[in-house]
């Protein structure tokens, strides 16, 4: 019998094909099955190495507290030179990992946006010593009042705030003629209050390279502060001080960082050699209580970063105001 025949031949090709559609089937299905398998194991390592990385971020950040609470501890002054200022750097944990690297930075070095506005009434000394900064820092006149007008807005204000020398008008003696005794005479903020600098980009005329150029001398913190006359920068100083040119500031700050700190308030305003000034409106001090951490750690090729403001006291560890980690 002949076993070549068309029907023979056709139904032998029609079982290579199907053997062929088979082996096809199962490699997609194998492909997939490998792909979702190779994805998987991706995504566990990422979230392996997110938790590893998050983790020396949190070491990073108590590291930096307990060191601030240990300089505290033995010196009242806050200066350069101290074990804060100094990078901080932790071992990472393989060749691919590197150690938590970061760096603390003093905010009170800084002028603070948050002065502009002191017992919801808008300070005019430290407005014209922003003013002062940003003529130095070559802000143009229009986006500074841009600024200070949005970080006003963020704040409540008194309808009616007292002129300067007005006699009080309080009084033990109630006479009963307010017709309106319970109402406010505060006025509500009308813009959301600034946590960061980079609130500021939502201003006109605010830019990322103007912010650059801000960031070493501006801060915004969630309180009134002094300036550290130990930590700030000339410009910074020269702004705050009337009459304080940026040269003198200059060689105060040389003289200062040589190792010759100011001890107190009452150092810094006699070494300023200015009997004319009216010494109780500068308030600049010798210590600070708000500190910015700024860190980083790699896992593969993940890199995580940190940004947190730290707050001091004297019978506690610093307290985390608020804290970012991105990628």
């Amino acid at each position: 019998m002949r076993t070549n025949s068309p029907t023979a031949a056709k139904q032998g090709g029609m079982a290579v094909i199907s053997a062929l559609l088979i082996a096809a089937v199962v490699a997609v299905i194998a492909g997939g099955m490998l792909t979702r398998q190779t994805l998987s194991t991706r995504s566990l390592e990422a979230e392996q190495l997110r938790i590893q990385g998050a983790a020396r971020l949190q070491g990073g950040l108590q590291v930096s507290r307990q060191l601030l609470w240990d300089v505290r501890q033995r010196d009242p002054l806050t200066r350069f030179g101290q074990p804060w200022a100094k990078p901080i750097l932790m071992p990472g944990s393989g060749q691919v990992d590197t150690p938590f690297e970061g760096q603390l930075e003093d905010e009170q070095g800084k002028f603070n946006l948050r002065n502009l506005v002191v017992d919801d009434q808008v300070d005019q000394e430290q407005l014209r010593a922003f003013e002062r900064l940003c003529e130095q820092l070559g802000v143009p006149a229009t986006v500074r009042a841009r600024i200070v007008e949005r970080v006003i807005a963020g704040y409540p204000r008194l309808l009616n705030p007292p002129r300067a020398g007005q006699a009080s008008t309080s009084s033990t003696f109630v006479s009963g003629r307010s017709t309106s005794p319970d109402a406010s005479d505060t006025l509500a903020p009308t813009r959301p209050m600034l946590r960061t600098l980079q609130d500021l980009l939502s201003v006109k005329g605010v830019t990322p390279a103007l912010l650059e150029t801000l960031a070493p001398y501006v801060t915004i913190l969630p309180a009134n502060t002094w300036l550290n006359g130990n930590t700030a920068s000339a410009a910074v100083l020269a702004a705050y001080v009337p009459g304080l040119s940026l040269q003198r500031a200059q060689a105060l700050i040389n003289e200062r960082d040589g190792g010759h700190w100011f001890i107190n308030r009452g150092d810094f305003v006699n070494r300023l050699r200015m009997p004319e000034l009216d010494v109780s409106t500068v308030k600049v001090g010798i210590a600070s209580d708000w500190f910015r951490l700024r860190g980083q750690v790699r896992s593969g090729q993940r890199r995580v970063e940190l940004d947190a403001l730290l707050q001091c006291s004297q019978d506690r560890l610093p307290q985390v105001i608020w804290s970012r980690v991105g990628v």
